[in-house]
Parts: C-alpha cells; structure tokens; sequence
C-alpha cells in the first residue's frame, strides 16, 4: 500500500512542479532579470546537500547572497535577516521564499519531492554516516521543497529538533499529510514565519 502511495506522490511531484514551471515562467524569467541586475554574479545558487539513502545531489535555488557567501561571515549559517551578505532583492525573495522556486527542477529530476524532509549539507549537522540511526529514517524518502518541520518550527529551532518532525513524517506519510503540508506552508508563507536560525 504505501508503494502505491509513494507512485501517487511521485506522479505528483513530477506533473505538479512542470505545470507549475510552466505557469511561473514569466515570474521566473522576471526574478531572473532581476536578480542580474542588481548584483554580481550567477542567478541561481548550486549547492551540494543530501538526499534519498544519503546520495549527494546539486540543489537549485535563486541567488540571494554575494556571490562566494558561505566563505564570509558567518560561513553556511545566516541568523537573521540583517545579514550583510544578503542582497536587497535577496531579502525580499527571502521573506517571500521565492529563493526555493528553482527546486521544481530538483522534483522534476528525481532528487526531490514536493514535500518531505529539508535536504541538509553533506557536512552539517553530520555526515551522512553519522547520523544517529533514528535521524537516518529521515534519508528513507526524497527531500523536500517543504515539509512537516518547515510548517511545524521552521528554522526557528536546532536542527535535531527539526529532525524529529522529519522522522515523524516518514513514518506517518499520507497523501492527506502531503495536502495538509501544502496548505499549511502557504499559510506560514503568508504570515512570514521565522525562516532564520535562533
């Protein structure tokens, strides 16, 4: 039963985010034109992160720091908004999450879902060995634009706190847990729920 369920998702995922490329195109190319223009550097951001049984993937997302950003500051971690690091139109994409929009090309490729568990850094918080074998669960399913944990806490709390609500959903999954996920993400994209680590 839940193979099917999992059919179901993927089929999901894939026509999902290509209609919805395809009806965003003109935002897309809009932030993209943007973006260009108002700093230096590549529109998208490329990253490597962790996906389905700890298989690194390149994730994709719009740029929204100067370019080089992870080797000034504060390194991988942005704690609030103020960060000088961000762009002006990068706060505002930001705020508005349309930084993640790009990772429709991640569903469409297989690397990610719709929803599940937030990708994390092949190195941070761990590597994928050593993460404890409860946290593992998590690595069962693909990777998520958003998730259980995202409308739950967000970044609002450590990531082994996140995890917990990962583990929760993998174990839990439910078409109906993917739509109540959905609703609740616009929801808190809506109200600008914390999107920064404490």
């Amino acid at each position: 039963m839940k193979q099917i369920r999992l059919f179901i998702k993927r089929i999901f995922d894939f026509f999902g985010s290509l209609i919805g490329i395809i009806i965003l195109l003109p935002l897309l190319l809009i932030i993209s034109i943007i973006i260009k223009i108002n700093s230096r550097g590549p529109v998208f951001f490329k990253q490597k992160r962790l996906g389905k049984n700890g298989k690194v993937f390149n994730i994709f997302k719009f740029r929204t720091m100067v370019t080089d950003a992870e080797k000034k500051g504060d390194g991988i971690f942005v704690k609030n908004e103020n960060d000088n690091r961000i762009t002006s139109v990068g706060k505002i994409l930001r705020s508005a999450s349309l930084d993640e929009l790009p990772q429709l090309l991640n569903v469409i490729k297989g690397d990610m879902s719709l929803i599940g568990p937030r990708p994390p850094l092949p190195y941070h918080p761990y590597e994928y060995e050593e993460y404890p074998s409860v946290q593992k669960e998590r690595f069962k399913m693909r990777p998520g634009v958003t998730g259980l944990a995202q409308v739950k806490v967000r970044n609002s709390v450590p990531w082994d706190k996140r995890m917990t609500f990962d583990v929760e959903y993998v174990n839990n999954f439910s078409i109906w847990l993917d739509f109540k996920i959905i609703l609740l993400t616009i929801r808190s994209i809506l109200f600008k729920e914390s999107i920064y680590t404490n």
